[in-house]
């Protein structure tokens, strides 16, 4: 039997030590016989540390797993079955300028979600695009495995624009898991949590374990102040009442719209003067410290420190995905995919976070029946700004650009939403090839 290749597009990542853990820790089920780790020129020290690790990681483990590393994407992607997009245009610094150009309009500004997840989304899609492309002269037949942020936009973007076999994948729905198992003190496959909505725009409708409805206590233990979080949003805690009245889990990033004052607050005291910075200058100093250590020729595993890098469980999530869909599984998991009827209140063609069944064929979206009131005008009202930011981010759209701001519910006005697009198209110049004429 042939092996596997597996191509990672942004494989000098502070993430990859994650993903090829994953692999090592999956090789009785997955006959991987390479990996392949590309970048950009910028990112070649990067590359070059990272893929020496990930070699030690191999050999540490036993395996006959080539790992492999170029600078020539067309080459990465020559007959690869697998590949796994996790890069960022213009790094943590354009994250941080994300972070940062809307608090003067006292907008949130945020990496994956507001006009910063708006600017993020518009640096990517020609990019993905142009992988996609590559990806149809080399490897065809491959599946793309979407880790890039705004995960679910970015997929919409090449499901309605390619003809690429595409998944979208967060580590949310993962983590809302492992958290909430531990909140009840039960194993992860004793737990089935009903997901539905958007890239980080995700309730968990209904939380099972073993058969049994037990959403009321995991609501419970929030609204006593249980953490349900990820490492790049404030842990605020929920207001109990609401949680009673929505009766459901909201993920993480809902902060951003249900307290969006509070944590508004929190981002114009850490990008003050005298603040700690904004958590994309945070994450750098993490960074730094990762890579220091990925350097040391003794170090054959992924070290502790890379959970304070954010992305908690990424591998199980990546790797088991991969799995089901190459071992034919049929096994229930939680990514974006196009929608199909899923969710009757959103159109067919739209892409949407939510329970599938995966086995070789892709994707199969689990009905989800009617919603509630309480969260399809937010679903809708999202899902209108992403079709939008679709349009305009693979047609180099002002007008549809400009649309998408007024439209997301993050910002407040028309006059802000102009004043924000020119922010991002002139801060964003040298990524917008679409926007040029």
């Amino acid at each position: 039997m042939r092996g596997l290749k597996i191509a990672v597009i942004g494989g000098g990542s502070s993430y990859t030590p994650e993903l090829v853990d994953g692999f090592i820790r999956r090789a009785a089920e997955l006959p991987v016989c390479e990996i392949c780790l590309v970048d950009i020129a910028a990112g070649e020290r990067k590359l070059k540390i990272v893929s020496e690790l990930a070699r030690r990681m191999v050999a540490a483990a036993g395996l006959n797993i080539s790992i492999t590393a170029t600078l020539n994407r067309q080459e990465a992607l020559r007959g690869a079955d697998f590949v796994v997009t996790q890069f960022r245009v213009g790094g943590l610094t354009a994250r941080a300028r994300d972070e940062r150009f809307p608090l003067p309009y006292h907008v949130l500004g945020q990496e994956t979600t507001g006009p910063g997840g708006f600017a993020k989304a518009l640096r990517t899609i020609p990019v993905m695009l142009d992988i996609c492309a590559d990806m149809a002269a080399w490897c065809p037949d491959a599946w793309l495995i979407n880790f890039t942020n705004p995960a679910g936009l970015i997929t919409e973007s090449v499901l309605k624009y390619t003809q690429t076999k595409c998944i979208g994948l967060c580590n949310v729905p993962i983590h809302m898991q492992m958290t909430i198992a531990k909140l009840l003190e039960a194993k992860p496959r004793e737990l089935f949590i009903d997901f539905v909505g958007l890239n980080h725009l995700l309730w968990g409708r209904k939380v099972c374990l073993k058969g049994g409805d037990v959403t009321g206590e995991v609501l419970a233990k929030l609204q006593d102040g249980a953490a349900l979080s990820v490492k790049n949003i404030p842990d605020l805690k929920w207001d109990g009442e609401f949680l009673r009245a929505l009766g459901m889990v909201p993920c993480p990033y809902h902060r951003y719209y249900y307290m969006t004052d509070a944590l508004l607050a929190e981002e114009l005291a850490a990008a003050a003067p005298d603040g700690p910075g904004t958590r994309a200058e945070q994450v750098q100093a993490v960074e730094n410290r990762l890579f220091e250590l990925y350097a040391d020729p003794a170090l054959r595993e992924k070290p502790a420190e890379l959970e304070k890098r954010g992305g908690a469980y990424y591998s199980d999530a990546a790797v088991s995905l991969i799995s089901a869909l190459y071992n034919d599984k049929r096994e229930i998991h939680t990514v974006d995919t196009l929608n199909n009827g899923a969710i009757s209140e959103l159109p067919a063609d739209c892409v949407v976070e939510t329970n599938c069944l995966i086995g070789k064929n892709g994707p199969v979206p689990l009905a989800a029946g009617d919603l509630p009131p309480a969260i399809t005008g937010l679903l809708r009202q999202v899902k209108a700004y992403e079709q939008l930011a679709v349009e305009a981010g693979v047609r180099g759209d002002r007008a549809k650009a400009l649309l998408a701001l007024v439209t997301h519910p993050l910002v407040p006005s028309v006059e802000i939403a102009k004043q924000l697009l020119a922010d991002i198209l002139r801060l964003n110049a040298a990524y917008l090839p679409q926007f040029k004429d």
